[in-house]
């Protein structure tokens, strides 16, 4: 199993392995939570739990706290976005890229041609082309979009050596008994939620309290709310965000292939099952400039770990048709350009009805 890079704790590595999703929502849940460590094996109070994660939030292990919101299922679009940036000009171009406050990410990633790789997060996807269309006239380079066609899987689990090893402890059944809606849009008092919690949650013993306290709000409708999105889809899980980066997950291989059509909706949920695959989508191809329809995203503490679990992504593969040396690409990021998270203000405010 693997050692972080981290200075952690055996209460440490229980709380990342426990709780990157399944977290309580119920109005104190530090205290089902420590009871569920106990029975573990793990001896930690309500009190003390909230305070470890306070305090792995303040250094830098976690990335935040809370309901991990899903942009899409709130309103709008986000798309990936590849271009090439002169060697001689990297600097200057990223920066005119990064401007663009609809830029959510971006990376330079190890490829010949593509080297630059970014997301663009708008409220109405008519927005996209125009977007583009300023960056490719500001920079003077042309820009190859790639929205998502298909997610085979998003959820990233990393693991460290200690209690709960297997990451399967999972508090989501506990709280109100809620229905899902199919409502695709947002009220008002939604939309307030979502921006509230967007960032994380408080760190405290009373997290959703101290939520309802900001936006006005009884406590037993946002923990019925929030438990009501994570069963839509609105947010995808609840828990500790950790920063991979901290644990030692330093090395980040986008793998892309060149899937036969037919094939790849089969190939899809093969891939996605690898418990190392992080992300998993089919994208368009580009004639001439990129021939590649399904990207997975790995991470591993070393390049040689890496390169074994792309290798196991390159077996998977073979066992569906005869996968050539030109079919499959691995693009390393080698430098975060650009990290500010998806901005949901203007996409929420879209959708809200």
């Amino acid at each position: 199993m693997i050692q972080a890079d981290a200075d952690l704790s055996r209460l440490d590595r229980a709380i990342v392995n426990a709780f990157q999703g399944g977290f309580p929502v119920v109005e104190r849940p530090f205290e089902p939570a420590a009871a569920a460590l106990r029975e573990r094996g793990v001896d930690v109070s309500a009190a003390d739990l909230c305070e470890r994660v306070r305090t792995l939030d303040e250094e830098g292990v976690l990335s935040r706290f809370g309901a991990l919101v899903n942009a899409e299922e709130i309103g709008g679009t986000a798309t990936l976005v590849a271009m090439h940036a002169p060697p001689e000009r990297f600097d200057e171009v990223a920066e005119q890229v990064n401007d663009h406050r609809e830029v959510a990410h971006n990376y330079e990633r190890e490829h010949p041609h593509l080297n630059m790789w970014f997301v663009v997060s708008v409220a109405d996807e008519s927005r996209v082309e125009e977007v583009l269309g300023d960056i490719e006239d500001e920079t003077g380079q042309a820009t190859y979009n790639m929205p998502k066609r298909h997610e085979f899987h998003v959820g990233a689990k990393f693991l460290l050596d200690g209690p709960i090893s297997d990451g399967d402890l999972d508090l989501s059944q506990l709280g109100p008994d809620v229905e899902p809606t199919d409502a695709r849009t947002l009220t008002p008092d939604e939309r307030d939620l979502v921006m509230e919690i967007q960032g994380g949650l408080p760190i405290t013993e009373t997290p959703y309290a101290d939520v309802a306290a900001a936006i006005g709000q009884e406590p037993s409708w946002v923990v019925e709310t929030i438990k009501r999105f994570n069963l839509e889809g609105k947010v995808r899980r609840v828990g500790v965000i950790p920063n991979h980066y901290a644990l030692g997950y330093s090395e980040n291989g986008m793998t892309v292939w060149n899937v036969p059509d037919d094939l790849v909706m089969e190939v899809g949920p093969e891939i996605a099952s690898l418990d190392f695959v992080t992300h998993c989508y089919r994208r368009p191809r580009h004639e001439g400039v990129w021939p590649y329809n399904f990207f997975a995203m790995t991470h591993g503490r070393s390049e040689a770990e890496s390169e074994a679990r792309i290798e196991q992504v390159r077996e998977v593969m073979s066992g569906y048709w005869d996968v050539g040396d030109d079919d499959w690409d691995t693009l390393f990021s080698t430098r975060i350009l650009k990290k500010t998270g998806i901005r949901l203000d203007e996409r929420a405010e879209a959708n809200t009805e």
